[in-house]
């Protein structure tokens, strides 16, 4: 589905559209899609939650501007998407940089929220981040020649240990377009997301911390995601212990596995413990 919002198209998915289940709103990482959460949504979340995901800007089918990439556009986007729908308060979530856009969105606009739900991300960031994130970005300057080229790249990733279903395979099917030639080109252009990246680490993040005091949850996923986990342990205590009413608990898998499979089962049951007691 497709809203007009703070001059910009977001492209988002609804999941139990018509449901009258409690809406949870979910933002992906730093070069992801919408589709990030299928593996979520496979596991069972639609069945405690109106789901949506939506593609953030600049990224799968959202609107692409030249420039426009700090945490504030992209919450105003969030809020717009939010009066669009004519929604007053969500549950809101983000898997890595959609964890930041968590946090920072609560932050700044605290009444539209009632609970956090924030996955692998920290307001302490590693101090090596860019370099970590380097294997999942390197596939933005790939243009493969078909589909199924880019798809078996995309299983060949180290990261990945092997592991493929089909919420993954969909999730990199939505990572391109189909040019009129057969090729693949990534829908996402490597400089807004770096744009997006770089503007979000000289955030004044334990300031934003300080602003948020919806019951949130944190989990991170321990396991290496190249050299080393994506959140340290300790980073992540940090951020637990400067919101004022944070629970911390861990997945099973690294950064990008802790979304799909048996191991999305186990963090879909986190989340609905949290929320629902």
């Amino acid at each position: 589905m497709f809203l007009k919002t703070n001059n910009i198209t977001l492209h988002y998915l609804d999941h139990n559209p018509a449901s009258d289940l409690p809406l949870l709103l979910l933002m992906h990482g730093l070069s992801a899609n919408a589709h990030g959460f299928d593996g979520l949504v496979a596991a069972g979340l639609t069945a405690y939650f109106r789901v949506i995901s939506v593609d953030l800007r600049g990224r799968g089918q959202s609107d692409k501007p030249a420039e426009g990439y700090s945490m504030a556009d992209h919450a105003a986007d969030i809020i717009g998407l939010l009066d669009g729908l004519g929604v007053e308060q969500v549950i809101l979530g983000g898997h890595s940089f959609g964890g930041l856009l968590t946090m920072y969105t609560a932050a700044h606009y605290p009444n539209r929220f009632t609970h956090l739900v924030i996955l692998d991300a920290a307001g302490s960031l590693h101090p090596d981040v860019r370099e970590l994130i380097k294997p999942s970005l390197a596939r933005l300057d790939k243009s493969l020649p078909s589909w199924e080229a880019y798809r078996d790249a995309m299983k060949s990733q180290p990261f990945l240990h092997g592991y493929w279903d089909d919420a993954l395979e969909a999730y990199y099917r939505a990572d391109v377009e189909i040019q009129p030639d057969g090729t693949a080109v990534p829908r996402s252009q490597p400089h807004a997301i770096w744009s997006a990246a770089d503007l979000a680490i000289d955030e004044p993040w334990a300031d934003h911390l300080t602003h948020i005091h919806q019951p949130a949850l944190l989990i991170r996923a321990p396991d290496n995601y190249g050299p080393a986990p994506v959140l340290p342990y300790d980073q992540a205590h940090e951020t637990v212990n400067a919101l004022a009413h944070c629970t911390y608990a861990e997945a099973t898998g690294n950064h990008m596995t802790m979304l799909f499979g048996e191991k999305a089962t186990a963090v879909v049951e986190t989340i609905v413990k949290f929320i629902n007691g």
